[in-house]
This record gives C-alpha cells, structure tokens and sequence, in this order.
C-alpha cells in the first residue's frame, strides 16, 4: 500500500498513534476479509462489504495523512 510512501509509513508508525492505530486497523481488516473470502471464517456477502467499505476509508484517512504530511 501507497509503496512511494513507504519511508514516511514508517516514520508515522512509529511517531504517531493515531496514524499507527488507523494502520493497523486498516491490516487487520485486510486479513479478516481475506479469511471469510477464503471460507477460513464464516461470513455473509454483506458484512464483508461492510468491512471492505471501512477499510476503504481507513485506507482514505491513511492517503490523507500521508500526503499532508508529505507537503509540509
């Protein structure tokens, strides 16, 4: 995710919370929806959607942040 930010991820993981918090959320989402797309987990179709839709906009908040901080 966002490769030609990869150094800044880094720094921001580390030297701020609330970005690392979004960070992580935004892992464990992934790895959740992988496990019910893979049967791994039960699931419906519409809580995966859902989970996809709050990973999108984490991923939102992260690009945000990142470029904000890119910029200054």
């Amino acid at each position: 995710m966002f490769p030609e930010y990869r150094d800044l991820i880094s720094r921001l993981k580390v030297q701020d919370d609330h970005f690392a918090r979004i960070f992580h959320r935004h892992n464990e989402l992934d790895q959740q929806i992988k496990n019910m797309e893979a049967g791994v987990v039960a699931s419906h179709g519409m809580e995966i959607e859902q989970l996809k839709k709050e990973k999108l906009q984490l991923k939102d908040s992260l690009y945000l942040i990142l470029r904000k901080t890119a910029a200054a």
